[in-house]
């Protein structure tokens, strides 16, 4: 994943006067910077599969690649980059107003997630990152390599082989953000 997710719930707290400047200055200084170079530094590094992580939510971009390609993956969720106050306005009971709409993909997610887990992982996203496969042994490479070209670059989990078919693709660990 090339940038933090949180976007959506920046948003509609500046809507409502509750972000603060610095963060929402932040994201706006981020969604501004292309995705062109982030996607050939994860295709110089063996892409397998790639997508932009905007309005479905990383959660809802991830189970589309899953299901297309019929595996399974599995999140560390305190390797997901959140922006620096979404976790805090999720849990004051801010969200975006399409958020209901995107959980309608929660059965992607297996087990019992936090409210909070669920609102960051399918939180709308403007200008958002982009989430690829890489191959395991080039993922650290690949991290490095979005690292020294300015993005914020992390591996957030890992891809495996399924044998259900529809339903729940996407397991957890840990928590998001602090």
């Amino acid at each position: 994943l090339t940038r933090p997710i949180g976007t959506g719930i920046l948003f509609a707290a500046a809507m409502r006067a509750k972000a603060s400047a610095s963060a929402i200055e932040a994201a706006l200084a981020e969604m501004r910077r292309s995705n062109r170079a982030a996607a050939e530094i994860l295709s110089a590094h063996g892409a397998t599969a790639m997508t932009d992580a905007t309005g479905y939510g990383l959660a809802g971009h991830l189970g589309e690649m899953l299901n297309a390609s019929q595996v399974s993956a599995e999140l560390a969720l305190d390797r997901i980059p959140v922006w620096p106050e979404a976790v805090a306005l999720v849990r004051a009971g801010v969200a975006s107003t399409l958020l209901p709409a995107n959980l309608s993909l929660r059965t992607l997610i297996a087990g019992a997630p936090t409210p909070v887990d669920l609102a960051l992982l399918f939180d709308p996203q403007t200008a958002g990152g982009l989430l690829a496969g890489i191959p395991a042994a080039r993922a650290e490479a690949c991290v490095a390599a979005l690292g020294a070209a300015g993005y914020r670059g992390a591996r957030i989990g890992t891809v495996q082989p399924t044998s259900a078919a529809g339903g729940a693709r996407i397991s957890i660990t840990g928590a998001l953000g602090p």
